[in-house]
């Protein structure tokens, strides 16, 4: 029941309810799968193996597989995003108030007064 062209349904793991082909046998209870779940290794209790078969060579690529069960490949970003410029935080700087001396004050006060005055 178990050999390679077996078609089969993942039933645990992440990959669980997706098809995948037999693509290669390791020992009596470990296999390689590959189709709509990750190509990977996997243990025979993790699969329930279909009626269905498919002719496809030993070790066969991810391409050929898809190819046999007629799912298209998601293609994948080759292009990167282009990072966004986030505005930097502006802190605000406190102003340092200038203390005049007295006697400054004094002379710009008689200066206002006489152009009153005068």
């Amino acid at each position: 029941m178990i050999e390679v062209g077996r078609v089969c349904i993942k039933i645990a793991g992440r990959d669980a309810g997706k098809l995948g082909v037999i693509v290669e046998i390791l020992d009596d209870k470990t296999v390689i799968i590959d189709g709509e779940v990750r190509r990977r290794k996997v243990s025979i209790k993790h699969i329930e193996p279909v009626n269905r078969t498919v002719e496809i060579k030993a070790k066969a690529t991810h391409a050929d597989v898809l190819k046999v069960l007629d799912i298209k490949e998601k293609k994948k970003r080759s292009e990167k995003k282009e990072k966004t410029v986030r505005p930097r935080k502006v802190r605000k700087q406190k102003v340092k108030e200038v203390v005049k001396p007295k006697k400054a004050k004094k002379k710009v006060e008689k200066k206002k007064a006489e152009k009153k005055n005068g």
